[in-house]
């Protein structure tokens, strides 16, 4: 059975307030025109999870309800503060725990990025996929029967995006 997996790194945020703390830090407007244009391409594509794990950041939620508000149907968001930026291998033991054929899980880099790349056998033909700026997502395929068997290397990387493919800039610091 092949199950589907997306990874979505957070859209931008804003640093208006450096002292702001981290885990409070929302969305800039460009952020949010990130998240739009994403929920826009995995609806277009096709690629609608049924469950999504997010971590419990500010940043993370806002980018979750952008995307899922445009999706149909709406998929269940599970909030988590194990997520907050979590390493690899713990991303890896939450998703071991769900059950949903097709998932996504919104994250942190380094976590979310270097997590895309241990899965995938092959990564995309993209010159952003190494560093994974924000709101880059990756949708994963996996031959396993449940999500418990998931491990490095097993899954093909299926589709591969930036905002800036979908977007372009609009001439201000771009990722």
């Amino acid at each position: 059975m092949t199950k589907r997996l997306i990874l979505i790194r957070h859209a931008k945020s804003s640093w208006n307030d450096p002292s702001e703390d981290d885990h409070a830090r929302v969305l800039n407007k460009r952020g949010r025109a990130s998240a739009i244009a994403i929920s826009d391409w995995l609806a277009a594509k096709g690629y609608i999870p049924g469950h999504v794990l997010c971590s419990d950041a500010a940043r993370t939620q806002e980018t979750a309800a952008l995307i899922l508000d445009r999706l149909s149907p709406k998929p269940e968001l599970h909030l988590s503060g194990m997520l907050y930026h979590a390493a690899p291998g713990t991303l890896l033991e939450m998703i071991q725990r769900e059950t949903a054929d097709h998932l996504a899980l919104i994250g942190h880099n380094p976590g979310i990025g270097l997590l895309a790349k241990g899965l995938a056998q092959d990564g995309p033909d993209h010159h952003r996929f190494n560093d994974y700026p924000t709101c880059a997502t990756t949708v994963l395929e996996c031959d396993i029967g449940t999500w418990a068997e998931l491990d490095a290397g097993m899954c093909s990387c299926r589709d591969f995006v930036v905002p800036r493919d979908l977007i372009g800039t609009t001439g201000q610091d771009i990722d």
